[in-house]
């Protein structure tokens, strides 16, 4: 009796081993949905208004010029009680930049001692003064046809350039010929807008079509041509 009640302990015994032994499975992992991260947003960069103060002409007629001061060229002119939207001053607050009535999108000066002006005008930005240019050059030579004896050479030709500008601006060019020749750069200075002439001649030796060519350098770039036929007779 005593070795069943054994027998049976110890095949208890084993069954408990073999059910220890056993691995207990994993759990089955469960997903999670993820929360997408909201949109970046770009930084918001505002634009400052440009400054505009209004101001009113105060005398009988006004320049309004292509820069502050009187030396350079006056665009056109408004009359008293005009009002001008200023959207820009001069370092020393004596001249305004304001909107062009008379020619829309354009843009001219005009002084403050013929304005009131309805605002605080320090806060309006410095502007520069506008471009000087040379706006028109009118070339002429002198013959403008030259025939004479075929032995009659060399022969003298005269040029004239009248040059305008719209400011102050020093003013350096050079003379260009069909023959190759190239003189020297010239300079001149304009006090102010207007015209100056300059002068050159040049020597020619045998029948031929020329040219020459004046090339400003300065302040702006610039070609203008004349032709002038040479011919003789035996």
């Amino acid at each position: 009796m005593n070795r069943l009640v054994l027998l049976a302990g110890l095949l208890t015994m084993a069954l408990a081993g073999c059910s220890l032994g056993a691995k207990t499975p994993p759990p089955t992992p469960t997903a999670v949905p993820s929360t997408p991260a909201p949109p970046t947003l770009p930084p918001v960069t505002l634009t400052p208004t440009p400054a505009e103060i209004l101001v009113i002409v105060t005398a009988e007629l006004i320049n309004c010029r292509i820069g502050p001061s009187t030396v350079f060229e006056t665009i056109n002119e408004i009359r008293e009680g005009r009002t001008l939207t200023a959207v820009g001053r001069n370092d020393t607050s004596t001249w305004w930049f304001v909107e062009d009535p008379i020619n829309p999108g354009g843009f001219c000066w005009v002084s403050a001692e013929v304005t009131d002006e309805q605002g605080d005008t320090s806060q309006l930005p410095i502007t520069q003064g506008s471009l000087v240019t040379v706006t028109d050059v009118v070339l002429r030579v002198e013959p403008s046809r030259i025939v004479v004896n075929c032995s009659q050479f060399p022969q003298t030709v005269f040029f004239e350039a009248e040059i305008t500008t719209n400011g102050p601006t020093l003013f350096t060019w050079r003379w260009e010929a069909s023959t190759g020749a190239i003189s020297d750069v010239g300079t001149l200075i304009f006090e102010e807008a207007g015209t100056q002439v300059i002068n050159e001649f040049y020597q020619v030796n045998a029948p031929n079509e020329y040219w020459i060519k004046l090339l400003v350098l300065t302040p702006n770039e610039r070609v203008e041509q004349v032709n002038f036929p040479v011919s003789c007779t035996p």
